[in-house]
C-alpha cells in the first residue's frame, strides 16, 4: 500500500506543479486469476497483473480526469500538464469540487470490516481442483450433457488522496467458484448455473455443492414451455429480487434526481414501499464485499436509513449532485480512475418477511415463478416495466413444470408498493432481498 500511497502523492505534487488549482489522485493496483473447465478440458487459464493511476484536476468549477497504466515519473508529469490543459478547456460546472477538510473521513477501523484475507494466493492447481470438483459433482446427475466450470481469485489495493488533505486505502481479496450445467439438446437445451463468491476461502461452500446446485437447477427446467398469456401474481425468486430493489436504488440516485428523469422525482417523503418495510444501507458490514471505510471521495462510510416503514427518506447523493440538490452528500461517491465520482449504493437489506418462500408460492395460487430474467425494458421516467422471464408455472399453490419465453409487465410504481417478501435473502451478500411476490402482473406467453 505505501507504494500506492507514494504515487497518489507524487500525482497530486505533479498536478500542483503544472497549475491545478485542486486535485485528487486514485492508485490501483491488484492481481487475479481464473481456470475454466469445459466438456472435462483445461479450456483457459488466465493470470493477470497491473497497476493503474487516476487524476482528476480542478481549476475554479473547470475539471478534468486523467488515468494511466504507466507509473514512471516522467508520465505522471505528462498526466499533469495534460489534465490540467484540458480542465482550462472544459466547460464550468458550479457543482464540481472536493470535499471541505471537515467533511472527510480521519479515522476508520479496517480490521473491522474484514476485507481481505491474510493468507498465501491459492495456486492455479487448487483452482483448477475446484473447478474440476464443480464439473464432476454436475456431471454426476443423471441427464446432465455438459458443464462449464470456472474457479477465480482475486486481490485488489486502492488509495486515495486528494489536496483537501485526505489520504487513504484499503485491500480485498475474492475467492469464486461456478458452474453452469446443460440438459437436452438442440431446440429443447435447457441450462443453469450456480455460483459463489467470497472475501475468505473458509467462508465458501464446497465446489461439490455448487456443482451439484446447478445440475439440479438445469435439471428441472427440462421440458419448459411457454406459460398462459393473462394477469397473474408473480414471484420473483431470491436469485432475481434484488433487481427490483436496484431499479429503486437506480430511482433515487442524485445524478438521476439532478437531471430530472427518474420516476421517482418529487418522491421525497411518500410512500414508495409497503408500510412494513424498511431499506437500510451499511457499508460498514464486516466480511462483505461490497463494504469500505470511506467514499470515492474520501467521505466517511455510515449506515443509513434510505426507507423507513415505506416512506423515501433521502436520495443517494455524491458531493456534486448534493450540491446541485441544495442538500448534503451521503457518502455514496463511487469512482474509478478516468471518470469523476458519481452516487452509488453500496450493501442494502430489505426487512424480510416471516413466510418462507414455499408459503409465498402456496399462498399464492395460480402464477408465475421467476428463477431468471433476460433484457429488460425500463422506461426511467415513468417506471413502466419490461422484462423476458424464464421459471415454473405454479397452480393450486404447487410448482407444475417449467416454462420460458415469456413476458411480464407492471409499473414499478406500484409493483414496489404490494411486494410481499419472504425470508430467504442470503446473508453473506452485499444486497440482500428475499423472494418478493407481486400481485396483478400482466404475463405474455403462448
Amino acid at each position: 500500500m505505501s507504494r500506492l500511497s507514494s504515487l497518489t502523492e507524487a500525482l497530486l505534487q505533479a498536478a500542483k506543479a503544472a497549475g491545478a488549482e485542486a486535485a485528487d489522485a486514485m492508485a490501483l493496483s491488484g492481481s487475479s486469476q481464473s481456470i475454466d473447465i469445459r466438456a472435462g478440458a483445461l479450456e483457459q487459464a488466465e493470470r493477470s497483473e497491473a497497476t493503474e493511476i487516476g487524476l482528476r484536476v480542478l481549476i475554479g468549477g473547470r475539471q478534468a480526469c486523467v488515468s494511466a497504466s504507466d507509473t514512471s515519473p516522467a508520465t505522471l508529469a505528462r498526466l499533469a500538464e495534460r489534465a490540467v490543459a484540458m480542465a482550462r478547456e472544459a466547460p464550468n460546472d458550479p457543482y464540481a469540487g472536493l470535499a471541505a477538510p471537515d467533511q472527510i473521513a480521519k479515522h476508520w477501523d479496517l480490521a473491522a470490516l474484514q476485507l481481505v484475507e491474510d493468507a498465501e494466493e491459492p495456486s492455479a492447481a487448487h483452482l483448477e481442483s475446484l473447478a474440476r470438483e464443480a464439473e464432476a459433482a454436475s456431471m454426476a446427475a443423471p441427464g446432465i450433457t455438459q458443464v462449464e466450470a470456472s474457479a477465480g481469485y482475486g486481490r485488489r489495493q486502492v488509495h486515495l488522496a486528494a489536496s483537501n488533505g485526505f489520504a487513504g486505502g484499503y485491500e480485498r481479496s475474492s475467492h469464486s467458484v461456478s458452474a453452469v450445467a446443460f440438459t437436452g439438446s438442440g431446440t429443447a437445451m435447457e441450462r443453469d448455473y450456480a455460483g459463489e463468491g467470497r472475501i475468505f476461502a473458509a467462508d465458501m461452500p464446497s465446489a461439490t455443492s455448487i456443482g451439484q446446485l446447478a445440475s439440479e437447477r438445469a435439471l428441472a427446467r427440462a421440458g419448459a414451455t411457454k406459460p398462459k398469456t393473462g394477469t397473474y401474481p408473480v414471484i420473483f425468486d431470491e436469485r432475481v429480487a434484488s433487481s427490483l430493489i436496484g431499479h429503486l436504488t437506480g430511482a433515487i440516485n442524485g445524478a438521476a434526481i439532478a437531471r430530472g428523469s427518474s420516476w421517482l422525482l418529487g418522491g421525497l417523503g411518500t410512500q414508495v414501499l409497503p408500510a412494513h418495510l424498511s431499506l437500510i444501507e451499511d457499508p460498514l458490514r464486516p466480511r462483505i464485499g461490497g463494504s469500505r471505510p470511506f467514499d470515492g471521495e474520501g467521505l466517511p462510510s455510515a449506515r443509513r436509513m434510505v426507507i423507513e416503514n415505506g416512506v423515501l427518506l433521502g436520495w443517494t447523493l455524491d458531493l456534486a449532485t448534493a450540491r446541485q440538490l441544495g442538500m448534503q452528500s451521503t457518502g455514496n461517491a463511487a469512482r474509478g480512475t478516468s471518470a469523476p465520482p458519481t452516487p452509488s449504493s453500496s450493501n442494502l437489506d430489505l426487512t424480510p418477511g416471516t413466510a418462507t418462500r414455499a408459503d409465498l408460492i402456496r399462498d399464492m395460487g395460480t402464477g408465475l415463478l421467476i428463477t431468471s430474467m433476460i433484457g429488460s425494458t425500463i422506461n426511467p421516467t415513468t417506471g413502466d416495466y419490461s422484462r423476458g422471464a424464464s421459471g415454473f408455472w405454479v397452480e393450486n399453490g404447487e410448482i407444475l413444470y417449467p416454462v420460458n419465453e415469456c413476458t411480464i409487465a407492471g409499473n414499478l410504481r406500484d409493483m414496489l408498493k404490494r411486494i410481499i417478501p419472504a425470508n430467504d435473502a442470503r446473508a453473506h451478500l452485499s444486497t440482500r432481498v428475499p423472494s418478493l411476490l407481486v400481485e396483478g402482473m400482466i404475463l405474455a406467453g403462448a
